[in-house]
């Protein structure tokens, strides 16, 4: 018979029921960290814009493309460039199974940035169309990037970085990260500038990476603290500020002043947990009222072992397979730990990993204080 542990749960006594004074008295001995408001805030009217384009590289060891696509574009490419070939030329080429695998057809894609000038530099990624099997030592031809209204806006060029390949024989081949996409560091020039519209009839609206009420509170009154009558709260994700008389001559200066003032940012108490990776993130605002929680683990181990029976000879028997199952139940042994007063789940957290409880235990120990109504916070699940 298999040997089945006596059934042991692990109890933990949770007695997290101070009074609010104490509860604010432990926040006040741990302050928060002060933040710039141009950290948790972006400018209205300033944002990036995506490019993309279609475009060729060139020089790589056999690796490239062999697709109808690639062929197509290269002989457009040498059209481009005045080297027109007759049609028995092209039709060789189309027809050709190696005349190609140096070529891949890729996309490109990039982010201007707001305010870039004319002649700045751009990071660009380049990534495979076609067949090709690693973009590793190739060369981008020089390939126009336009907007979302067609018009270009930089052109991209260079050596394409992979930091990786594919390396094999006819047995077997190694492939080091993703060869089929690379990056060209200041591949991109810009040629076309965005027109940023930061500031609407003397104001800028600062937004919210976070909205939240009390946030975008504490930054209008910081503002007014410093440039008076200046900030108003318009919505939890955006705080309208007004230019000042001394600022109309250089309102970026203003804007930069206004980004390095600090605040201490608030949080909604949220519990985010993601049981894929099985990470629990605890905001520190989240608070537990008094429960009690008893989580134990069980483990179940099946062996098969099949056994062949094998007839006597001469005999009219058959050769059949036997099942032999063994199956183990055990049940871990726990420890009664009893946690004393804590106020938020941080505590409970740490005292529950000093007992090594693991991070999937958490996920379920918190999933059912949701339900009782002891957790007093947001729980959400990636």
């Amino acid at each position: 018979m298999p040997n089945i542990l006596p059934h042991t749960l692990a109890c933990l006594l949770l007695a997290s029921c101070c009074s609010p004074l104490h509860a604010q008295q432990l926040q006040d001995a741990n302050p928060k960290l002060s933040v710039r408001i141009k950290d948790i805030t972006t400018l209205s009217g300033e944002h990036p814009n995506q490019l993309t384009g279609y475009g060729l590289v060139t020089g790589l060891n056999k690796t490239g493309g062999k697709s109808e696509s690639t062929k197509r574009l290269a002989i457009n490419m040498l059209q481009s460039l005045g080297l027109r070939a007759d049609p028995r030329t092209r039709a060789a080429i189309q027809q050709a199974q190696e005349k190609t695998n140096n070529l891949s057809v890729v996309m490109i894609t990039a982010i201007l940035p707001p305010h870039a000038k004319v002649d700045q530099t751009i990071d660009v990624t380049v990534s495979a169309f076609d067949d090709a099997s690693s973009l590793n030592g190739g060369v981008l031809i020089s390939t126009p990037l336009t907007g979302v209204d067609g018009e270009v806006y930089a052109l991209a060029s260079g050596p394409v970085s992979t930091n990786g390949g594919s390396f094999g024989g006819d047995a077997g081949n190694v492939t080091k990260n993703h060869p089929t996409t690379g990056r060209i560091v200041n591949g991109g020039v810009v040629e076309r500038e965005v027109p940023a519209s930061v500031f609407q009839a003397g104001e800028f609206l600062l937004l919210l990476r976070n909205p939240e009420y009390e946030t975008a509170k504490r930054i209008a009154d910081a503002i007014n603290s410093k440039y008076p009558y200046s900030a108003l709260v318009a919505d939890p994700a955006s705080v309208r500020v007004r230019l000042n008389q001394d600022s109309f001559a250089n309102p970026y200066q203003f804007v930069a002043a206004c980004g390095n003032l600090t605040i201490q940012p608030d949080t909604v108490a949220r519990v985010v947990i993601n049981e894929r990776t099985g990470t629990v993130v605890i905001g520190g605002h989240v608070q537990l009222s008094r429960a009690a929680i008893a989580h134990g683990n069980l483990i179940v181990t099946t062996n098969e072992t099949p056994e062949v029976s094998q007839p006597a000879p001469f005999s009219d028997g058959e050769t059949t397979v036997v099942p032999r199952t063994q199956i183990d139940v055990t049940e871990e042994s726990g420890i009664l730990s009893v946690i004393g007063s804590t106020v938020t789940v941080s505590d409970l957290a740490a005292t529950l990993n000093s007992l090594g409880v693991t991070p999937r235990d958490l996920s379920s120990i918190f999933q059912m204080l949701k339900a009782s109504g002891d957790l007093q916070a947001e729980l959400v699940f990636q």
